[in-house]
């Protein structure tokens, strides 16, 4: 039906640029923690996150340090990269938090509930992240990018939070 109104519409218009079919939701969110994720100011990986309840904007994070506190595009340097510390290991060993715990943290900052909310972060989180987001009562992620962390994986199916895989249609 959509396509058929669509058609008529492009019909009136013939000199007109084709109107592009307006994305899903999870369309429309996760291009924004892909636009969020630019505001990164890690090295090694650009994360963006977005917590949205009921089609509304909650909060969101990208993965950098903790505010005034100097980050590693200003340094120049990665301790992480400096140790040679592998992906997905000694989390401990960094200037900045995840993209997902600063979206959680925005949200206690500014008293927002984020309880039954869903995130959308172009990377899967990694086990703290993860454990962060069960506490916090959020019924639902949608990520990008796979992060190999077995472990989170398994404590969020446990945990029934809806784990979805993104996957643009077309």
């Amino acid at each position: 039906m959509a396509d058929k109104v669509q058609a008529e519409i492009l019909s009136m218009f013939p000199d007109e640029v084709a109107v592009k079919p307006r994305p899903t939701w999870d369309e429309y969110f996760m291009e924004m923690a892909e636009v969020i994720a630019k505001r990164s100011t890690c090295l090694r990986r650009q994360v963006g996150a977005v917590i949205v309840d009921e089609k509304h904007i909650l909060t969101t994070g990208y993965n950098g340090a903790p505010r005034g506190i100097e980050n590693c595009l200003e340094l120049g340097t990665c301790l992480r990269q400096e140790m040679k510390v592998p992906s997905s290991e000694r989390h401990e060993l960094c200037r900045g938090s995840h993209a997902e715990q600063n979206a959680i943290t925005q949200a206690a900052y500014h008293g927002v509930k984020i309880k039954g909310a869903t995130l959308y972060c172009t990377h899967m989180p990694c086990i703290i992240c993860s454990k962060m987001i069960i506490n916090a009562g959020i019924k639902r992620i949608v990520f990008k990018n796979f992060y190999p962390d077995d472990l989170a994986v398994q404590m969020l199916n446990e945990s029934k939070i809806e784990l979805i895989l993104f996957n643009k249609k077309g």
